[in-house]
């Protein structure tokens, strides 16, 4: 390709295109494409190369701490229903700004359910956002320091859905349940939230200071809500039993 040429599809900043150009015009030369047909095709090289480019950006501000799948999901070992999988794999639920909450132990896949539903719906081209609840506040917290809390809220409010794992896995200070708080308000029918938490919602003052201050968290959330309970025995107990044929390990 002419060096005048590639120069201004890269000053156009249609970087996919110079790569395939060449073998593309001999193609078209040698199948006497018409002209539309080889636009077409240069076109849709570059709309894919930035659709997955503009994923993989997505992907890497989600901030997931590990990548699950929606079809690396056993859900024959879950006790989520296949109606109730089949609705929250469909992400209309994000569409209609509703909000999600995984009650259940330890080990019954609710971790691997938020992160799977959050990388489906980036690979769908929305954008989404992944913190542990103590990540979420300390977060918040940075805000204080300058007043700029209301700043960071929006700032998160720009994703579609913000998933908040680890809900009342450490006990929160006043402060931090009032920017929680803040923040759940916020986003209320705004942007869909996905909570887990291992307390049923009777035992969330376990973790937050007082009662009203439970009350009036759940209050928002709980509006619009997909709730699923999860139960069962650990997929991390029972993978450790087949790996050691039933035994527990030796320290």
């Amino acid at each position: 390709m002419a060096a005048d040429l590639e120069h201004g599809l890269r000053r156009l900043k249609l970087a996919s295109m110079p790569a395939v150009a060449p073998e593309l015009l001999v193609t078209a030369k040698t199948q006497r494409w018409t002209p539309e047909e080889l636009l077409r095709a240069l076109v849709e090289v570059e709309i894919t190369a930035r659709d997955a480019s503009n994923t993989q950006l997505r992907g890497k501000q989600a901030c997931f701490p590990t990548i699950k799948t929606i079809e690396g999901f056993d859900l024959a070992a879950s006790s989520i229903s296949a109606p109730t999988w089949a609705y929250l794999t469909s992400l209309e639920w994000i569409s209609a700004r509703e909000n999600l909450t995984l009650i259940g132990p330890a080990g019954t896949g609710k971790s691997h359910t938020l992160i799977a539903l959050g990388h489906a719906a980036v690979e769908q081209g929305q954008r989404v956002r992944y913190f542990t609840a103590a990540e979420l506040v300390e977060n918040l917290y940075r805000g204080l320091a300058d007043n700029s809390v209301g700043k960071v809220i929006e700032t998160l409010l720009r994703n579609d859905l913000i998933i908040c794992d680890e809900v009342g896995f450490a006990p929160l200070d006043a402060t931090g349940s009032q920017l929680l708080f803040r923040f759940v308000a916020a986003a209320y029918e705004r942007r869909s939230l996905a909570l887990a938490s291992h307390w049923p919602f009777e035992e969330w003052g376990r973790f937050l200071p007082d009662h009203s201050t439970a009350v009036s968290l759940l209050d928002r959330p709980l509006h619009h809500n997909n709730i699923v309970a999860t139960d069962g025995e650990s997929y991390r107990m029972r993978e450790a039993r087949t790996h050691t044929g039933g035994r527990p390990t030796s320290r």
